[in-house]
């Protein structure tokens, strides 16, 4: 353990640490109307928010603990016991806000999705690194898709979309350890057309297609290009745009008027449309340097439905204004590139794996619910790293990031 703290990522840990402060100080912002207000009022949010930060710095000393081998060694088993976890959801879990998602013990519940990432991204680094798997081989592909997508299905039983929707991040390190191009392109160009097909409709989107695919044959005609091979495309493409409808009918209700809203094809700022109106609402009142800490009148006046959770970046936004958001997104870019550059040092592809998985994780959590906050993504629940209210989601990015530091600390040893 000594030598541990001697060779661990401080800096990594120092922007660990200024997040999770800051993140603090607006879920007690979120949670209190008097500045005079107990920080330790444990029957408060921010006070129960500090009982889970005070227990994460024992779970640090626990993952620190361990062998770094550990997690290679024992990483097929953490997977299962974590699809087991997500199983016995449907048979002992508490129902919140319609979704079955958490283990309840008294007063405190705990959320195994936000646990699963971490044994997702030992499984992926664990299957990658194995003799001879390549992921140029579609046999490999598909079995580390496997490995993603079931627990992607055990959560939406749930239900919860957003949670699932996270597990989209594996493609990064998948990508970094030779993906082929294909699956990117073809991931965009998937949304693309389901988006825009909801837009502006199937005919409207055909056409393009059909355009687009002539543009392209003709300009590359002195190639001599297999006509065959566009028209095959275009007709998948203009396949897919003809089932988006009968995808859009299979969503939740809520779901569809979130799409709606996001395509601006309603405006409900009184009703479906409220939070993400009164967000950027907020945001916008907040100014160069905010209204300060314990004054936003939209966040002390609770405008915005459950804003210490997902919509916490709203706080951030009005009482801290442009600086303050500046300032938290580049700690966020600060993080992100560090753990990049810990991936790229690392002398054994399991470590590098996993760290890219951290980081793929993290980027897609703070990437979704800011656009989500300001309204430029459907409203989905994915908190915000180290900020958003919640002992489970604290664990899960404390678990994820330290013993990637572990590993990292312990790089010439694996």
């Amino acid at each position: 353990m000594p030598k541990t703290l001697l060779k661990i990522d401080w800096l990594t840990i120092f922007l660990f640490l200024l997040l999770v402060g800051f993140g603090w100080i607006n879920i007690y912002s979120t949670s209190v109307t008097d500045v005079e207000a107990s920080w330790l009022d444990f029957s408060e949010i921010h006070g129960k928010q500090l009982l889970w930060i005070g227990l994460s710095l024992i779970l640090i000393v626990l993952i620190l603990a361990l062998e770094a081998k550990f997690y290679q060694q024992f990483s097929s088993l953490i997977y299962v016991a974590a699809l087991l976890s997500l199983v016995g959801l449907l048979f002992f879990g508490k129902t919140i806000a319609g979704q079955t998602a958490w283990y309840s013990f008294g007063s405190f519940s705990i959320q195994p999705a936000e646990f699963v990432k971490t044994a997702v991204s030992l499984a992926m680094a664990k299957y990658l690194t194995g003799i001879n798997i390549h992921l140029k081989n579609f046999k490999h592909q598909i079995q580390a898709f496997i490995i993603i997508v079931i627990p992607m299905f055990l959560i939406m039983l749930q239900p919860d979309a957003g949670s699932a929707l996270i597990y989209v991040a594996f493609i990064i390190p998948m990508y970094r350890e030779g993906l082929p191009d294909f699956y990117l392109i073809l991931g965009i160009l998937v949304a693309l057309i389901f988006v825009l097909t909801l837009k502006f409709g199937f005919y409207y989107i055909g056409a393009v297609i059909v355009l687009l695919m002539l543009l392209i044959y003709l300009f590359n005609r002195n190639k001599k290009p297999k006509l065959l091979k566009y028209i095959t495309v275009a007709l998948l493409c203009i396949g897919f745009s003809v089932s988006v409808g009968f995808i859009y009918e299979q969503l939740q209700p809520h779901q569809k008027d979130r799409f709606d809203l996001i395509l601006g094809k309603i405006d409900d700022i009184s009703g479906k449309g409220y939070n993400t109106y009164q967000g950027k609402v907020a945001i916008g009142s907040g100014g160069w340097s905010g209204r300060g800490w314990l004054n936003g009148t939209h966040t002390q006046g609770k405008f915005v439905p459950e804003q210490h959770t997902d919509y916490i970046f709203v706080t951030v936004g009005e009482e801290w204004g442009f600086i303050g958001s500046t300032l938290v997104v580049l700690l966020f870019v600060f993080l992100m590139i560090r753990l990049v550059f810990l991936a790229e040092r690392q002398k054994s592809n399991f470590s590098r794996i996993y760290g890219y998985s951290v980081f793929g994780i993290i980027f897609f959590h703070f990437f979704v619910n800011i656009a989500m906050v300001l309204g430029l993504f459907p409203t989905v629940g994915i908190p915000l790293p180290f900020f958003s209210y919640g002992g489970s989601s604290l664990w899960g990015f404390t678990l994820l990031i330290f013993v990637f530091l572990k590993l990292d600390a312990k790089r010439m040893e694996i």
